[in-house]
């Protein structure tokens, strides 16, 4: 059987997945009485509200007598590690970008990738229905990136294909007149080299590039099979991360038709499959025949940039709206995603009912979170921190992001000052048609909390992309929050009256008739200090009232706090408490007699 291994790499929201649809779609992978959702390939709930992809996922189709097995992948820098794996899989990369933005932050990244692979991309040019499209341009700039990330000759021969991706079509020239994605279809076959079949006699080796959990089977491996076949049944030898081997059954082995993951009695050289039997199996090992380890080179998976402590609930409401609230719930827990998530890192806390988790990102750690919390988990959690390094020569390293800026020429100003405010260097700006472009480095601590800031600031206008540079030396102290907060002194419900009043004082997070607890966040003060109020005090009645002495209670709009916001917004005695039906913002010291004792 002849196969293709196709990964779709691209920033977010270029259209990798609507093009994926479509895909599937002409190459047959749905009957014709399927229903079909759009961005099929984004399953998970989350995936779907967003609309972004989080993890990667298999499909295939079966076009002119060949399987062509697709792998969608992630746009975000958080989820860079999946990229990175799946990379290893595939025999070519459609490079999705967008025909009016051009390459962005996540295209360099995944770009960089998979040229020191080796491989040889196709560039798709998508939405070139775009009013503001510039297709030409566009082609010039990813050619200038093939060149600065050091492309050789081979790889600077790229083909072009101009698509729409939410309409399915590719055309080879933008004049060409096209209905559907037969031209992607035949580039894809003129470009990329088909496998050897004749690696199917040699012995076997297939290497772990993702993972997957089963109840019932246990943990899968996802690989790609490199040479030989692998049987249900079959016994092998797993050549381990740590240098070891290990002997063990194949126990289940599935592969791709369309959508659906299948069971199939064996897989051949090329073909990418999941195999169970393997309880420890994780990335980059390699399934061998028995008694011949033939080890591939492992690969890495990138380090955490960032941590925070997941914490047992304490607070006066634990236990009112989660199924599960121990320590042992949430031990289990996070087991359970380090069976899949490899680019997670658990530690207990001494001292603390609670563990150190540390991953690639704020969307990385929040995705988590709001799982849990959707899958009944109570939990609270403490500040993200930004895991620093030290070099040989002792100096003090921390993360630092590439970020480029799209807003109105008018913003631009105020987008400079604060970004410098954070340490920010300016690498490159650029101005046109009343919109400027900005390049920058900044630290990831720096970030923290700037997206909402960006968001206010440009009125929604602007545009923020940022992914992971490098590690670089430490760029001094950066001001987090400048102003405090309004904390409630009472346990109680919420009243108008006393709200009305607390308004002046600041922005509430919290409008009336909400249960709030001593030592409870409701609002931000407009000062730098923190203030402790009364929220639940009502106006006191009498039998006696003059005309025209009360006045009507208008209570502002409560600014919403989200999860990403709230992990943004808190300080280093702060917590976030997160369960099934709230996000709540709370001191670690809840009275006052506790709160002035740890500031001492």
């Amino acid at each position: 059987m002849k196969v293709l291994n196709i990964a779709i790499i691209a920033h977010v929201d270029h259209g990798k997945t609507t093009l994926t649809d479509f895909l599937l779609r002409q190459g047959g992978a749905f009957t014709e009485r399927e229903e079909v959702a759009e961005c099929v390939m984004d399953s998970n709930a989350l995936e779907r509200e967003r609309g972004i992809t989080i993890l990667s996922k298999n499909a295939s189709i079966r076009y002119d007598g060949v399987k062509i097995n697709i792998v969608d992948t992630p746009g975000h820098a958080d989820f860079g590690s999946e990229v990175e794996r799946v990379l290893k899989m595939v025999d070519s990369v459609l490079l999705l970008v967008d025909a009016k933005e051009g390459p962005m932050p996540q295209t360099k990244f995944v770009l960089k990738k998979s040229l020191a692979l080796g491989i040889r991309p196709i560039v798709l040019v998508n939405k070139i229905d775009k009013h503001d499209a510039r297709p030409d341009d566009v082609v010039n700039m990813v050619f200038d990136l093939f060149v600065a990330l050091g492309a050789t000759n081979e790889q600077l021969d790229f083909p072009i294909v101009y698509t729409i991706g939410r309409q399915g079509i590719a055309k080879k020239n933008l004049t060409d007149e096209s209905t559907d994605l037969k031209p992607l279809f035949e580039t894809i076959f003129s470009h990329v080299k088909q496998y050897d079949e004749s690696k199917t006699q040699d012995p076997l080796q297939m290497q772990i590039a993702n993972l997957a959990y089963d109840e019932y089977v246990g943990r899968i491996g996802i690989g790609r099979v490199i040479a030989g076949s692998v049987k249900v049944g079959q016994q092998v030898t797993l050549c381990k991360r740590d240098g070891t081997t290990v002997n063990g059954k194949v126990s289940k082995l599935f592969s791709w038709e369309g959508l659906h993951q299948l069971e199939v009695p064996e897989a051949f050289a090329g073909d990418i499959c999941a195999v169970a039997g393997f309880s420890e199996i994780t990335i980059g090992e390699t399934v061998c025949e028995l008694g011949k380890p033939l080890p591939l080179p492992m690969i890495e998976i990138d380090e955490p940039t960032l941590e925070m402590n997941f914490l047992v609930n304490n607070s006066p409401f634990a236990g009112k709206e989660g199924k599960f609230v121990t320590t042992r719930h949430l031990r289990d827990r996070l087991d359970r995603e380090l069976q899949t998530n490899v680019g997670l890192k658990v530690e207990e806390l001494g001292g603390a009912e609670g563990y150190k988790v540390s991953g690639r990102g704020e969307l990385h750690l929040s995705i988590l979170l709001e799982n849990m919390r959707r899958e009944g988990y109570e939990i609270q959690v403490s500040k993200p921190e930004v895991i620093m390094k030290k070099a040989a020569n002792g100096d003090k390293l921390e993360p630092i992001e590439q970020v480029i800026i799209n807003v109105p020429e008018n913003f631009a100003g105020t987008i400079i000052e604060r970004l410098g405010k954070r340490r920010g260097e300016m690498t490159n700006m650029v101005t046109e048609n009343g919109h400027t472009t900005i390049e920058y480095t900044v630290p990831t601590r720096g970030l923290i909390g700037f997206r909402s800031e960006f968001i206010t600031e440009t009125k929604g206008e602007g545009i923020l992309d940022h992914s992971f540079l490098e590690y670089q030396i430490h760029r001094g102290d950066i001001p987090h929050r400048l102003n405090g907060v309004m904390i409630s002194g009472e346990t109680g419900e919420t009243m108008g009256y006393s709200l009305y009043n607390l308004q002046e004082r600041g922005t509430l997070f919290i409008g009336a008739g909400v249960h709030v607890y001593e030592g409870m966040i409701i609002g931000e003060h407009s000062r730098d200090n923190d203030l402790t109020v009364n929220p639940i005090k009502g106006k006191k009645l009498t039998n006696m009232r003059a005309s025209g002495s009360d006045e009507a209670i208008r209570l502002v709009t409560p600014r919403e706090m989200t999860l990403e916001l709230a992990l943004e917004y808190i300080e280093t005695d702060e917590y976030v408490e997160i369960t099934p039906k709230n996000t709540r913002l709370r001191k670690k010291g809840l009275t006052e007699n506790d709160r002035k004792r740890s500031g001492r």
